[in-house]
């Protein structure tokens, strides 16, 4: 029995097929204004006989393909169980929120937190804060890791760490320091989530931030031991629904 898996988030789609042993399939593509159009176009010519939902889109894409539906928090423990049965803590870092999640070994939920009330060390955040130090976002981690120093970044609200970030380059301040000192706020903030929830055994990061270096490199160096990073952090979601 193959199942399907769909992740809706805010700023990508990703779809994963399983087969009851193994993941056979996975893409990831951008979320558009037409969420269903491209959900449409990513499971055209799949075989599959269930499907599952998470995400933000969960319950528009359900009504049109008459799908089941899971929350986001049990979609990630489910799908970060079947990747490291050994892992009890999860932080996930995705384009509009971040969650810190604490499971048990079979990878029912425990306790979780969410900052979703602003874009705050989210993706987007990340996002805005490389576009003014004129930065691609792929190499904005590798940027901030090249740095000697972190230049302080006071606040963490988009709109007036944005401004700061400008007003820092004018003054003539290093632009790799800058982004150090931005990925160090977003470190010490994820930190403080996951304090909340309480750290319990090994920790995986996942979402689309787990992608960047200076975050995993400044979380392990904080939290003083080793963080496990899927493959393709982005799918653990969609995963975790193909798995369900």
């Amino acid at each position: 029995m193959i199942k399907a898996g769909v992740d809706i988030g805010s700023r990508t789609i990703k779809v994963v097929l399983h087969d009851g042993q193994r993941k056979i399939h996975s893409e990831v593509r951008e979320n558009t204004f037409n969420t269903l159009e491209v959900c449409k176009s990513m499971l055209e010519g799949l075989n599959y006989d269930s499907i599952t939902a998470t995400g933000y889109g969960r319950h528009l894409f359900a009504d049109r393909y008459n799908a089941t539906t899971i929350s986001e928090i049990k979609a990630f423990a489910i799908g970060i169980n079947n990747c490291y049965p050994n892992v009890r803590t999860i932080l996930d870092i995705g384009g509009q929120d971040t969650k810190a999640i604490t499971i048990d070994e079979k990878g029912n939920v425990k306790r979780f937190e969410m900052n979703d009330k602003c874009a705050a060390g989210t993706g987007r955040f990340l996002e805005i804060m490389a576009m003014a130090l004129r930065y691609e976002i792929d190499e904005f981690g590798e940027k901030a890791t090249h740095a000697k120093e972190a230049a302080k970044v006071n606040s963490m609200c988009t709109v007036f760490a944005e401004s700061e970030v400008i007003s820092q380059i004018a003054n003539g301040a290093n632009r790799e320091n800058i982004a150090r000192g931005i990925h160090e706020s977003i470190v010490k903030r994820s930190i403080m989530l996951l304090n909340r929830v309480g750290i319990d055994g090994d920790i995986a990061f996942v979402g689309g931030v787990a992608k960047n270096s200076a975050m995993l490199s400044l979380l392990e160096k904080n939290l003083k031991r080793k963080i496990y990073v899927p493959d393709n952090p982005q799918i653990i979601g969609a995963l975790g629904c193909a798995i369900v």
